[in-house]
């Protein structure tokens, strides 16, 4: 079977719930490799809540559906303050990227508490901005950030990261909506190790299988390049 859109491949998912330090239940998932210890973690910061982004944006969605099986990594979503998916309602409301602050502390809590290894942050549009704007308070091992319009990070959130030995990926598309890869040399240039991969043919949503395959390979050959290449078929040969 060739391995294509959201078809979920085997894994243990669970059904979890956040609690935030300002009292808000969030709902997610966790999806574990079925029969094998992770041997890294993704928390996902999903796309903007209020232009339709939510836990299940196809990215991250394909990201828990197909990556535990592929590269033995553990893949939390989750939708933050005030967002809806099939999976629920999370409490609270939007507020712009503030206090979604909690929200990021509540997710890296849940990663400590259950003991998963090495954990990233990959954001997507709306995520990057949490990811840069917080990240760097958690025990993580780096970010990964997706189509970045750097809206609500500041510049010197940014270059706050040219101190931090911890790994930088951004993926930018070269017909992006917001940031092209020309200006996004610019302003992530604050961040002298930061590793800035433009994507020929790349748009902000990433859709088509092309440039989910891409994304997704770009991800493990951050976090577990010995799973690299991804079997493109089921099962893998």
């Amino acid at each position: 079977m060739e391995i294509r859109g959201p078809r979920p491949l085997p894994a243990r998912r669970e059904e979890i719930e956040l609690r935030t330090e300002d009292e808000l239940r969030l709902v997610g998932e966790l999806a574990l490799p079925e029969s094998r210890d992770p041997v890294a973690t993704l928390v996902t910061l999903h796309p903007l809540p209020t232009a339709g982004g939510f836990m299940d944006s196809h990215i991250l969605r394909k990201a828990a559906a197909r990556l535990p099986a592929l590269a033995d990594l553990a893949v939390l979503r989750f939708n933050s303050r005030g967002t809806s998916s099939p999976r629920g309602r999370s409490e609270g409301a939007f507020d712009g990227g503030g206090a979604e602050r909690h929200d990021v502390a509540a997710a890296m809590a849940f990663v400590r508490a259950r003991g998963l290894p090495r954990p990233w942050l990959v954001g997507w549009s709306f995520g990057t901005e949490l990811a840069l704007k917080y990240g760097r308070s958690h025990d993580i091992e780096g970010v990964i950030l997706l189509s970045p319009p750097l809206h609500r990070a500041t510049g010197a959130e940014v270059a706050a990261w040219a101190h931090d030995e911890r790994q930088v990926v951004v993926l930018v598309p070269e017909l992006d909506d917001y940031l092209r890869p020309a200006e996004a040399i610019a302003r992530f240039a604050a961040i002298p190790h930061a590793r800035l991969i433009a994507v020929d043919g790349g748009r902000h949503l990433w859709v088509g299988e092309t440039q989910t395959r891409r994304v997704l390979d770009e991800i493990v050959a951050a976090v577990n390049p010995s799973a690299l290449p991804l079997a493109r078929e089921w099962p893998a040969s």
